[in-house]
């Protein structure tokens, strides 16, 4: 008997050949997978329409809107915001915060030795004054897969998998991920078939 392989810590890359338009390019961080199922979040994609001083006002979290627009974020570029993800289209209301396991509560997920998932507010409080995690994600939503149903995708190969790193996750822009994640597999994203969008 085979012994199933568990991706929990790492990441998905998309094929170009994906026939999900939702999941076109996608990099997604796999926070947990057994034989029952998967769970991840999307890392390269922001929320449409929300902001994350936008997300805390909804969440009626306190911050000072001078430290948002010009404070530390992941990666400690000051010169950034905070970006709200779009994790995937399950639960869309839903938060999670993907982040570095220098910051640990009771209800957080730690998922390998350097990343670690909390969906409460008081983590986004944190955040918002500046004693959060050194490197984190905000995200709404989730991607979830049922039993088998990953393995299937990644059978007809829809998906590649690769080790993460804190650079990719929390310091690499959005729209650089997904290609330098192929380009750190060692893949040509150039010479894939299908990268010109001919299917």
């Amino acid at each position: 008997m085979i012994k199933a392989t568990f991706l929990n810590g790492q990441l998905l890359l998309a094929m170009p050949g994906m026939t999900d338009p939702r999941f076109d390019r996608s990099v997604i961080y796999i926070c947990s997978h057994s034989e029952d199922g998967a769970m991840g979040l999307v890392i390269n994609s922001s929320a449409a329409n929300i902001g994350f001083s936008g997300l805390l006002d909804q969440l009626d979290v306190t911050y000072d809107p001078e430290y948002l627009s010009g404070g530390p974020v992941a990666g400690g570029d000051a010169s950034e915001k905070i970006i709200v993800h779009a994790g995937g289209p399950v639960e869309t209301g839903r938060g999670f915060i993907l982040h570095t396991t220098d910051y640990v509560q009771e209800s957080t997920m730690v998922i390998s030795e350097t990343v670690a998932l909390t969906a409460t507010i008081d983590i986004l409080a944190a955040i918002a004054r500046g004693s959060g995690p050194q490197g984190f994600i905000v995200a709404l939503g989730y991607t979830g897969w049922g039993r088998g149903q990953l393995e299937n995708e990644i059978n007809r190969n829809s998906w590649l998998n690769i080790e993460a790193d804190e650079e990719l996750l929390f310091r690499t822009d959005l729209d650089l991920k997904w290609s330098r994640a192929m380009t750190k597999l060692g893949i040509d994203i150039t010479m894939l078939s299908t990268y010109s969008g001919n299917a």
